[in-house]
């Protein structure tokens, strides 16, 4: 039985970007696209949080599997049309803090995350990727971590990553802002779990561990999950503080010159 509906924070699609979920045989499908490249802007940021903590409650879903629209960039990273509008430092924090609360959401959720990944991804979305407990892709699915190149860093997703690839490949992508690294390297160093050829291949995989995740026992999943999140317990705080130093970060005339510039190279 398929059940489809809007949980709380559910948006339907349009220019600012749309979150949709459905639950099958136990299976959770969260999807959400914007027409810049699937990018995050406040209200995508909200109604994901929103979704998934939702579904960690939903005792129908078992597993959650995290998906964007099309066949593109799996996520554009930070809205640019937001950042450019920000106006003062509660503002920006404010911005930063949808990352935070998605991260939060997400580690949060006693349910198994899957992200399916497909296409380039960027800031950001490397971070909600990291925030996944499994992650399939696709051969282009390469990463960037863009923030220092428009003034700013990869405060709030950073613990995110760094905890999934380690410190050392972290500096990689934080310091080198302008390289794109491919799936290889990100299977690599742990950020994806499995790389696949084909959409058809991705799909049949993704399935096949979500229907088996959605027969195994919760609440054992729900421990595991536990375990693996383990020596996150103070994020709250320290996601807090990461946004507070984004939100400041965002207002120097570096950073509007630079976010001025890298957008207008779309």
């Amino acid at each position: 039985m398929t059940s489809t509906r809007p949980p709380a924070g559910t948006a339907t699609s349009g220019d600012a970007g749309f979150v949709t979920a459905d639950v099958a045989d136990g299976v959770a499908t969260v999807r959400f696209g914007h027409p810049k490249g699937n990018s995050l802007p406040s209200d995508v940021l909200r109604r994901l949080a929103a979704t998934i903590s939702e579904l960690g409650a939903d005792p129908n879903a078992r597993v959650v599997i995290l998906r964007s629209e099309g066949t593109g960039a799996f996520c554009a990273g930070a809205s640019f049309a937001e950042l450019q509008a920000i106006g003062d430092a509660a503002a920006g924090k404010e911005f930063f803090m949808g990352f935070a609360r998605l991260i939060l959401a997400m580690r949060r959720c006693p349910k198994l995350v899957l992200a399916r990944v497909h296409g380039r991804t960027v800031g950001g979305g490397v971070g909600l990727v990291a925030a996944s407990d499994y992650a399939f892709a696709l051969r282009d699915a390469s990463v960037r971590l863009s923030e220092l190149a428009v003034g700013i860093g990869p405060f709030v997703v950073g613990p995110v990553i760094e905890r999934k690839i380690g410190l050392g490949a972290f500096q990689t992508l934080a310091v080198d802002a302008a390289t794109w690294r491919d799936a290889a390297w990100a299977e690599r160093h742990g950020l994806y779990a499995q790389v696949l050829d084909s959409t058809n291949e991705l799909d049949a995989v993704l399935d096949r561990l979500a229907h088996t995740l959605a027969r195994s026992n919760p609440e054992a999943m729900a421990q595991l999950k536990s375990v693996f999140w383990q020596g996150t317990e103070h994020w709250d705080t320290l996601l807090d503080d990461r946004a507070t130093m984004s939100g400041t970060l965002v207002l120097s005339d570096f950073t509007r010159r630079a976010i001025a510039a890298f957008s207008g190279r779309g």
